[in-house]
Parts: structure tokens; C-alpha cells; sequence
């Protein structure tokens, strides 16, 4: 097959052929530019457009990921700063207008300091099978993303991470129609930090009209590692310069290779718990000319101010366990409780009524017993909800009531040998670990060989199939008669809350509300915040 061409408002690509992994055959054109390399006077500043080229461009290859710290090989460092690319993959180019298929863009995880876009962790190749146009994006992270400056002279107000998924958005309301893809049926979909970046686009202005229905897994907006404290005054505590200006720490901070840059970022202590907000990570921003976002989530949601688009929302049943990635697996060490009360509550660390909290907590999860290697799957509870599960569950009691289009909820709790990342960890308790999800949409390095009609072959079909029916539709089950499928999931209507659970069969269920969220609620009832 002679590789493809496609003319967009940037100039001419070419890129390359491939297989699913079904047999047939598809279409990949890799590493475009959606906005100008972030370099120079562009440095940690919100994307511009990209600029035209003469001749063809070859997109037959990935282009450099953002630049980070491996997540499983600490020693590894990746990527540069001239990473703003995309990758497009799709099944035929349109021969007319009409021709045009559902957009699935993908944003990926990481905490918003790993990961990328790349085929290595997010191959197309089972969700190509569902004839939709699929673009994985790469965003800035760290230090490169997010960092923010009050001074407006600056033109840093912080989201640039977050900018650059809109400008990607943006890309695509432009161009993805040469590739086949219909810009009026764009869903968003991503997982952990990703799925975050979805509900947040959902709740930004910047975001309106660029997308049309959501997919937000194992994250949302309202997670207490999603929004930062504006990190500069710990950037100037690293460097040396502690009570001068905002323009004294960028110029240099400006002034720093990558690689010093990174350094900086890993010396700030951006503690991944609970009890505090991140330097990394949402702002709410004061000095913008085109803000991402200038209100609280929380208050976006219940103002009902937001882009009113299908939205499914889920995650998985041992969402905690993936934590241990940043430890050893299966470690007996016994959680603080006091670092796991929420910053969003309003108390302080240390005070009798934060102790109060804590010992409430621990006598939930852990009763009298003390801590030991029998309590592991209780350790992963309470992570689970206090990272993930009670946000969601926050979220989807707050928006179904008020958004006009849809709300669903999953749970996954199908265990095959696709979930990668509980193999990775070498987790040995029951549950799917956070990030499970992401081998039933993706062919990534660990993927292991799909036989037909086995456990994972079934698994993943039922995935795609709920995933693309949702961005072709705007409904995860069309088709009640559907054989692969056969249930009904019905969007949550009223506080009983319908939900999927997705295991080695569907079931509809109804109610997902267990003691643990209700200690949750009630907690943060009590709390300085839950009483304002």
C-alpha cells in the first residue's frame, strides 16, 4: 500500500500503514505540531498555533515526548521541551464530506509529570476496529506545564499543561476532516491525570464548543492531586531566592537547562497526599487575558455553568494499590491517616481536631487491629476512596441533577492477565489496580498475545465496544439486543445511581453507595469546609 497523504491548513503529510490487531489495515500519521514549539520567549507560556511548512512533512515517525522522569525506570529521563505533537490514527481517508466518523482524542496520565501520547503505552490498535479516528496528544508536565507567576507581565499565569490539550482540541476542530474524523462529534476521553483533564475541560470556558462528549477514567476534577497551591515561592525557596520578585525567579528560573529545570521540580517536595495541595498541577487563575479557568471546580459544578455534553464517569475497585508504584509492592507499612484528611476540608495538620479525624479513619478501615500485611486490602480501600472514589462519587451526585445530557458510571472489576499494571506491581490482593483499564482501549509495550475468544479477547471488545458506541452515540448501549453486550446501562437519574459494573460479565446496577462514601460524606459535613 503506498503511504498516505493528507493536505491540511499547515501544508502536506505523509504517513504510514499498519494492521489492528484483527488482521486489517489502518492509517497513521504521527507527530504533527499543534502549536509552535514552547521554546524561547514561548517558554512555560500558554501554546500558540503552529506555523506552515514548505514540502511534505514526514509523519511517519512519533515526534519527542514532553520531557519527564520515567515513572518505572527512576534513572531514566525522556523527551525535550519541543514536544507539542499529535498523532492521528484512522481506518481511510473521506473521499467527500460525508464520509466522516466519530473522534476519539485521548489525554493521557501521569500526574501530570509522566507520560505521553505515544504508541508505546497508547496504541490505536483495538479501537481502530471500531472505525473511529483516534488522536493521542502529547501536553507539557512538571514545571513545564504548570508553573505560574502572579506578575501578568509575565504572560505565565499557570495551566499552560492544560492549555496545550485545548489547543490541541483546537487543532482538531480544524483539520481532523481531512483524515476522516467529524469535528462535530468529538469525545475526549482519559485516565487518572487524563481523566482529570477531561472532567476539566468539561468545566472550562476555554474548552466550549471544541468537544462533545466525555470519558473521565479513574479521575475528575474534584481529586485533591489535581489543583495546586502556585508553586513560585517554592521554586525561589529551592534556587536561593527566597523574598524576591516574580521577575527575579523566572529570569532564573528562564535561565536553566531542561535538565536544571527538572532538578528544581524534584527538589520542591510535590507531596502526592492528601493532606496538601500539589505545586504541580490546576490553578485558579487571576491575571489571564484567556484564563483556563477562574472559578473553583466545585463552584463550576453546582453553578451548572459548564459544557453540557454526555459524560461517562468510573473507576476501578482497588484504585489504591497503584500508590504502591511509588513504593514496593505489597509493603506492610502503615499509612498516616492524619496526611490522608483531604486539604479541601479545611483543617490543620496537627490540631486536635485533624488528629480526631484521623483516629475516626483508622478505626474505620483497620478497627482495633494494628497495622500488618493482613490489612493490605484495607490500606488500598482507603487510598481508593480518599484518591479517587469519593471525588467521583461527589461529582456525579453534583452534576447529574443539573447537566442536561446524560451522566453515567462504571466500575471495572474484571481481572485478566490485561491488567497490566496489577501484574507490573506484583500486587497480590483482589481488585483492579488504578490504570487496569487502560490495556482494554490500548495496545501498550506489556500487552500480552490476544487469543481469540479468550477471557482477554472478550474483555477488551466489550471495552471498545461500550467506549466507541458512547462517542458514536452518546449512549454505551444503543442496542439492547446487542449479543456482545447484553445489558442495558441506563444514565444515573435520581440519588439511587444506576452504574455498569464491568467484570467478566456486565451487569446494570444500582446504588454503589457503600459505608465507606457515607463516612466520607460525613466527614466532610463535619469539616471546617463541609460547615462554610
Amino acid at each position: 500500500m503506498a503511504q498516505p497523504e493528507v493536505t491540511i491548513q499547515q501544508g502536506t503529510l505523509r504517513g504510514s500503514t499498519a494492521t489492528d490487531f484483527r488482521g486489517n489495515p489502518f492509517l497513521k500519521f504521527q507527530g504533527i505540531p499543534y502549536a509552535k514549539p514552547p521554546l524561547g520567549n514561548l517558554r512555560f507560556k500558554a501554546p500558540v498555533p503552529p506555523e506552515k511548512w514548505t514540502g511534505v512533512f514526514d509523519a511517519t515517525k512519533e515526534g519527542s515526548i514532553c520531557y519527564h522522569r520515567d515513572v518505572i525506570k527512576k534513572d531514566v529521563l525522556e523527551g525535550t521541551e519541543n514536544c507539542l505533537v499529535l498523532n492521528v490514527y484512522t481506518k481511510r481517508l473521506p473521499k467527500d464530506h460525508k464520509d466522516l466518523r466519530p473522534v476519539m482524542f485521548w489525554i493521557h496520565g501521569g500526574a501530570f509529570v509522566w507520560g505521553h501520547g505515544g504508541e508505546d503505552l497508547y496504541g490505536p490498535d483495538y479501537l481502530i476496529t471500531e472505525d473511529v479516528v483516534v488522536v493521542t496528544i502529547n501536553y507539557r508536565l512538571g514545571l513545564f506545564g504548570f508553573i505560574s507567576f502572579d506578575d501578568p507581565s509575565l504572560e505565565i499565569p499557570g495551566n499552560a499543561g492544560l492549555k496545550d490539550q485545548v489547543m490541541a482540541l483546537r487543532w482538531v476542530q480544524k483539520n481532523i476532516d481531512k483524515f476522516g474524523g467529524d469535528p462535530n462529534n468529538v469525545t475526549i476521553f482519559g485516565e487518572s491525570a487524563g481523566g482529570a483533564s477531561v472532567h476539566l475541560m468539561v468545566l472550562s470556558p476555554l474548552a466550549k464548543g471544541l468537544f462533545h462528549k466525555a470519558i473521565a477514567q479513574s479521575g475528575c476534577a474534584l481529586n485533591t492531586w489535581v489543583q495546586a497551591s502556585k508553586g513560585v515561592k517554592r521554586v525561589a525557596e529551592v534556587m536561593g531566592l527566597e523574598g524576591t520578585d516574580d521577575k527575579t525567579v523566572f529570569d532564573a528560573l528562564n535561565k536553566k537547562t531542561t535538565e536544571e529545570v527538572l532538578e528544581i521540580q524534584e527538589k520542591m517536595d510535590d507531596v502526592f497526599q492528601p493532606y496538601k495541595p500539589r505545586y504541580v498541577g490546576l490553578v485558579i487563575e487571576t491575571n489571564s487575558k484567556e484564563p483556563f479557568m477562574v472559578e473553583e471546580p466545585i463552584d463550576i459544578m453546582v453553578s451548572g455553568k459548564y459544557n453540557p455534553v454526555p459524560f461517562m464517569i468510573g473507576y476501578t475497585s482497588l484504585e489504591g494499590a497503584a500508590l504502591d508504584l511509588l513504593k514496593k509492592p505489597n509493603d506492610p507499612e502503615a499509612p498516616d491517616f492524619e496526611k490522608l484528611i483531604p486539604w479541601s476540608f479545611g483543617y490543620e495538620v496537627g490540631s486536635p481536631e485533624s488528629k480526631a479525624v484521623a483516629a475516626k479513619l483508622k478505626k474505620f478501615y483497620f478497627g482495633d487491629e494494628e497495622y500488618s500485611r493482613r490489612l493490605l486490602t484495607n490500606k488500598y480501600d482507603v487510598f481508593s476512596d480518599v484518591y479517587v472514589i469519593y471525588d467521583i462519587y461527589v461529582t456525579i451526585m453534583t452534576q447529574f441533577a443539573i447537566s442536561k445530557r446524560p451522566t453515567y458510571l462504571y466500575r471495572m472489576v474484571v481481572e485478566t492477565n490485561l491488567n497490566f499494571f496489577k501484574i507490573l506491581l506484583n500486587i497480590q490482593v483482589p481488585g483492579v489496580c488504578h490504570c487496569d483499564d487502560v490495556g482494554y482501549l490500548f495496545k501498550h509495550f506489556a500487552t500480552p498475545e490476544i487469543v481469540a475468544g479468550s477471557v482477554e479477547d472478550v474483555g477488551l471488545t466489550r471495552f471498545v465496544k461500550l467506549w466507541t458506541n458512547f462517542a458514536k452515540f452518546g449512549n454505551p448501549t444503543p442496542d439492547k439486543n446487542d449479543d456482545l453486550l447484553k445489558v442495558e446501562w441506563k444514565p444515573v437519574i435520581d440519588a439511587n445511581v444506576d452504574f455498569l459494573d464491568i467484570g467478566k460479565e456486565l451487569e446494570a446496577k444500582a446504588n454503589p453507595v457503600n459505608e465507606r462514601l457515607l463516612l466520607w460524606k460525613q466527614l466532610f459535613e463535619e469539616s471546617p469546609a463541609g460547615k462554610k
